[in-house]
């Protein structure tokens, strides 16, 4: 596959998936306690059902594509400390791997019942700003040189 095939299909799932998670921290959130407990239960359940399956897909996507892309800058993480790409690029796997290992906690929490709206709204919040600041990486890779 090229790279620029990867690079758009890397770039639409991470807008899939921060776009998801912007819906659930920044309106769902702000919308439960107006519903009252029966209806924002439900719309959890209703959400959280479909989000699992369109996630697994855009995970999927975004990862394999970010592995991809990660092997045609191979050489420049070979060596992350020569220069500001290699650098930059290796905080945003670093902090994409985090995403990873912080949906596993989510999915541990959850089948082990442990799971508490607070946990699940500070992870949520926690993964996004992890997320916010794989964007910004992406994007001073580019533009920030040292």
């Amino acid at each position: 596959m090229t790279y620029s095939v990867l690079h758009v299909v890397h770039l639409l799932a991470a807008i899939f998936f921060i776009g998801t998670l912007f819906v659930e921290v920044a309106i769902l959130a702000r919308i439960r306690p107006q519903l009252g407990e029966s209806v924002a239960q439900q719309l959890d359940r209703a959400v959280g059902a479909r989000s699992r399956v369109v996630l697994h897909w855009v995970v999927l996507f975004v990862y394999g594509a970010g592995i991809g892309l990660a092997w045609f800058h191979r050489q420049a993480l070979a060596e992350p400390f020569a220069g500001s790409f290699g650098m930059l690029l290796s905080l945003k796997i670093l902090l994409a791997v985090g995403v990873f290992f912080t949906f596993g906690l989510v999915a541990i929490l959850l089948r082990s019942g442990r799971m508490t709206p607070a946990r699940y709204s500070a992870i949520h919040w926690a993964i996004f700003l992890q997320m916010v600041g794989i964007v910004v990486l992406a994007k001073a890779m580019f533009y920030v040189h040292w």
